[in-house]
Formats: C-alpha cells, structure tokens, sequence
C-alpha cells in the first residue's frame, strides 16, 4: 500500500503530504508534532522486527542507528543480541556515541535507546577511535520503492554517511523502517541523497535490488558555513583531513 499515488515535484512536499497523512489516518504516534520529525508511527515495532529478521543483519558487530523514537526498538533488540550500536547525537553537535551491550546491564537497556535517557550509557567516540561500521539503519520521512528516501530535510542523515565514508570506511547497506504511509511513488533526488537498500513496514519488507549510488563522502564546496559552525564534528573532520593530506 502507497499513501500516494502522484508524483511530488519536490521534497518539502512529499514531507508534508507523509506528515499530513499519518495525522489524519490517526497513525502518528508520541513525540509530536509530527512535522519537521522522523515521524514516529503506529506498527513502529512491527516494522523493526520485519527488519531485524532481514539476512543483511547477518554477521553484523557494529551497527549505525538514527537516535529517532521509531528506531528505538532496534537500537533495543541489537544491543541485546550483543551487537554494538553507533548513535549520531542530535543535529551532530556532539558527534557519535558508542553503546557497547557489554557495559550496559539487560535491565538497563530500555533506559540506553531512550534519547531522554540514554547519555549516560553511551560513550563519546573521537571521529579517529570510531569502530568499523557494517550497516547503517536510518530513520526516514519518506522513501520510494527504488530506493530514494528523504529525511526532516536537514541532510543529518546523508552527512552522516559521508562523514564515515570521508574516514576511509567501505559503504555498507542502509536500511530504513517506515509506515506504508511514508512509501511514495516518486520525488525528486539529489546527488548527496542517502539512499536505502531495504525498506521494513509493519507489513512488508522491501528489498532495493539497485539503489541509487551512495555519497563517496562529504561535498565541501556547497556546504554552507554556518553547518560548519553549528557542527563541531565536521569541523574537526576537515581539521583531521588537512593532517592526513599533509602528513
């Protein structure tokens, strides 16, 4: 089932049409209000159990997951299969947090995937000392079924991956949950869109067989000044970069 059956001329529409829609389908769920967010939804842990049953998730030690609530079932479930999780922390300001499952008591989990809650029990990670990656689950607005997606409409997400990809990590699979409300036919993509090769709603799992290409890393030249300023991370990627090159 899609929400929509046109096409979106851009992506400030197709978000608001999705943002739209859950609300009057009465599927939004806590926190709200739903616009400007990763929506949360109803079936939110349907929609991770479809895709933590996926054979991507096979063999996995470390794993990149978005801090948004609708994900929280699978920093949950990956953290209690001993798998490592990698959280970005909100807007970038203060980089990655590492949650090593070794450190954090089973009963205690809960309170580690809960943003509100989750400071204490996750480690800050240095951009140089970050772990390997095997895959990345983000959080979306919006996705179709060849594989575009679109986020709030900031690129945390798509700098994210370009960040990892700057430090030299190989590209891994990115695999998203959603609403079948946020399944859309088509907008429109840009090159330093993140794009996903799995899609899980509590009913479906789709599967991308040929994704969009993935950033190779972070566009310097168009990225706004003031996302260096607000972002101490990638400030100190450029700094980390010009050692390397000059080393």
């Amino acid at each position: 089932m899609t929400a929509f059956s046109g096409r979106f001329p851009s992506k400030a529409e197709a978000r608001q049409a999705v943002w739209d829609a859950l609300v009057k389908k009465r599927v939004a769920r806590f926190p709200f209000p739903t616009k400007g967010r990763i929506p949360n939804f109803e079936g939110a842990r349907k929609a991770a159990e479809r895709l933590l049953a996926h054979p991507v998730f096979a063999g996995v030690e470390c794993v990149k997951v978005n801090p948004d609530t609708p994900q929280r079932y699978i920093r949950e479930a990956l953290l209690r299969r001993g798998i490592t999780v990698l959280v970005p922390t909100p807007r970038l300001k203060g980089g990655f947090r590492k949650f090593d499952p070794s450190k954090i008591p089973p009963d205690k989990i809960p309170e580690a995937v809960r943003l509100s809650t989750s400071e204490h029990w996750g480690e800050e990670v240095p951009l140089d000392a970050l772990p390997p990656v095997d895959l990345i689950v983000t959080g979306s607005v919006a996705v179709t079924r060849d594989g575009h997606r679109c986020g709030k409409g900031h690129g945390y997400g798509d700098l994210e991956y370009g960040i990892l990809r700057e430090l030299g990590q190989a590209p891994v699979p990115v695999v998203t949950t959603v609403h079948a409300l946020q399944v859309l036919e088509d907008f429109p993509a840009d090159r330093h869109d993140l794009p996903v090769s799995v899609i899980a709603t509590p009913e479906e799992v789709i599967e991308v067989p040929s994704p969009p290409p993935a950033p190779e890393g972070i566009d310097w030249d168009v990225l706004p000044q003031e996302v260096l300023e607000q972002m101490p991370i990638l400030r100190s990627l450029k700094d980390l970069k010009v050692c390397l090159e000059t080393s």
